[in-house]
């Protein structure tokens, strides 16, 4: 019995100085990182209701070989109430819009559920929305993001741009 125990007790010893844990499996790549840092999320509310959830990854930061035009944002939005992204090409009624540092976007584009940035928020579902959100490119090197419907808002997302 003796024996039994003194084995029992190193043999748990070495098992935990084991060299590899749960972290040696977490490798990310550099745009996984990215995307990651660069991930913001906002209640959308109406008063002291909760509407909803708006989160947003700015592109130029993730790829900023690709997107350098623009100002680009990988958003994926859940609300309760269904309603229909804001066509900056149509006049009519707007139900949901999105503003960077006040300025309507120049091109939205619906995305599936399972598209070229999925990998980036390594969340989907088909019962949230996706977009791609371009907007002019600003001057400023702190940007704001903030989607509004026509009774509710999101907090603003703030986005430090690199310095050039």
């Amino acid at each position: 019995m003796k024996y039994l125990l003194t084995i029992l007790t190193f043999s748990i010893l070495f098992m935990g100085c084991a060299d590899k844990n749960a972290f040696t499996k977490f490798n990310m790549q550099p745009y996984q990182e990215l995307g990651a840092a660069s991930l913001q999320g906002s209640k959308i509310k109406m008063g002291e209701n909760i509407e909803g959830i708006f989160s947003a990854i700015y592109l130029n930061k993730v790829y900023p070989n690709v997107y350098t035009v623009n100002e680009y944002f990988y958003v994926y939005l859940y609300l309760k109430n269904d309603k229909k992204m804001h066509d900056t090409n149509t006049l009519d009624d707007i139900k949901l819009t999105m503003r960077l540092n006040g300025k309507l976007p120049v091109k939205i584009k619906k995305l599936d559920a399972k598209n070229q940035f999925s990998h980036l928020a390594s969340v989907y579902s088909e019962w949230r929305r996706y977009y791609l959100v371009a907007f002019e490119k600003e001057d400023e090197s702190s940007i704001n993001l903030v989607l509004e419907t026509d009774q509710s808002s999101s907090d603003e997302l703030t986005y430090q741009k690199d310095e050039e």
